[in-house]
């Protein structure tokens, strides 16, 4: 490889990587794969019933899938799929010869065109549909990589699902900033559709949405009913008791904002992300302070408590119902 005058060696090998990893944007990651199993009511059902979602469009004879669970008819499960192309592959393993290692799931979009519904056979194509610039994030610097899937029925085109992920470099520790200048913890985004749920977690209250129409209640707070599409609603005080409904433990590099507690639960990871099941019916993510990831079980019963991480910012956590008595 041949350098020009002036540019050194690490920008020459920096941009013909990037050359190299643009040389994949447009390549099939996937072609004509099929669904493993047509679109079927057993897995709208259990979709349903772990986000709580009693839309009667989603059950009966004339059901459809929520439109939401477009990318579940695509997974190949721990098998994978047959007659995989080796492109998508191949740009990940260059990026991890290149030194950018580490994976991050950074965000999708879906695109619905078409109902899906049960004994539907669908068919699909994935192409790797951009590859960034190197990027310096917090984690680390890298590279955003998306791919665009499209799903079919038949020669008709059902939806579009993108994915994108971060392949980056971590920092490595002697790069991090001052530990004494921790950063402030990631606020929650605050909308019209929920600024008063976190006006009542302000005021150390839990209030959860009721439709005023069908008296159904709701959470995440949304702009109207899933069960009868009312639009006006009021509020109820959850009691604060509540259930460990299920749960996953989050292995990631840690983010400075969360290397140190104020408090008893210690977030630097692993950790574990709860869903509680309210004693009101309706489920929300959060975390069990006060036990260690491993000590989490299904079944766990916690009682609300509201956590003040610093000068502003108050969340709703949960302890275990034992540890409190």
């Amino acid at each position: 490889m041949s350098y020009e005058p002036g540019v050194s060696h690490e920008v020459a090998a920096g941009d013909a990587l990037e050359t190299r990893l643009k040389a994949y944007e447009g390549e099939p990651a996937a072609v004509a794969r099929a669904g493993k199993d047509p679109v079927n009511a057993p897995m709208i059902r259990h979709w349903c019933e772990a986000m709580g979602d009693t839309n009667p469009a989603y059950s009966g004879p004339d059901a459809m899938a929520p439109p939401t669970m477009l990318q579940v008819w695509t997974m190949g499960g721990l098998s994978g799929h047959a007659g995989r192309t080796h492109a998508y592959d191949e740009l990940l393993g260059l990026l991890d010869e290149a030194g950018y290692s580490s994976v991050v799931a950074t965000d999708c979009e879906q695109e619905y065109l078409r109902p899906l519904r049960p004994g539907d056979a669908i068919t699909f194509d994935s192409v790797i549909e951009s590859v960034s610039e190197k990027k310096t994030t917090k984690l680390g610097t890298g590279y955003f990589v998306t791919t665009r899937t499209d799903i079919h029925v038949g020669a008709d085109l059902a939806g579009t699902h993108r994915f994108r992920i971060l392949k980056y470099a971590p920092i490595r520790r002697a790069e991090q900033p001052d530990r004494q200048q921790k950063p402030p913890r990631p606020r929650p985004v605050v909308n019209r559709d929920n600024a008063g749920f976190w006006e009542g977690v302000r005021r150390r209250s839990l209030l959860i949405q009721r439709c005023t129409d069908c008296g159904t209640l709701r959470h995440p707070w949304l702009p109207g009913c899933n069960a009868c599409g009312g639009l006006g609603w009021d509020t109820v005080e959850a009691s604060g008791e509540g259930t460990v409904y299920s749960y996953v433990v989050m292995h990631h590099p840690p983010f400075p904002a969360f290397t140190e507690s104020d408090h008893a639960a210690d977030t630097a990871g692993p950790y574990a992300v709860v869903l509680i099941e309210l004693a009101e019916g309706v489920r929300m993510i959060s975390n069990v302070v006060g036990v260690p990831y491993d000590k989490v079980w299904i079944g766990m019963p916690v009682r609300l408590e509201f956590q003040l991480y610093d000068d502003e910012l108050v969340l709703p956590v949960f302890r275990s119902r034992e540890e409190v008595a």
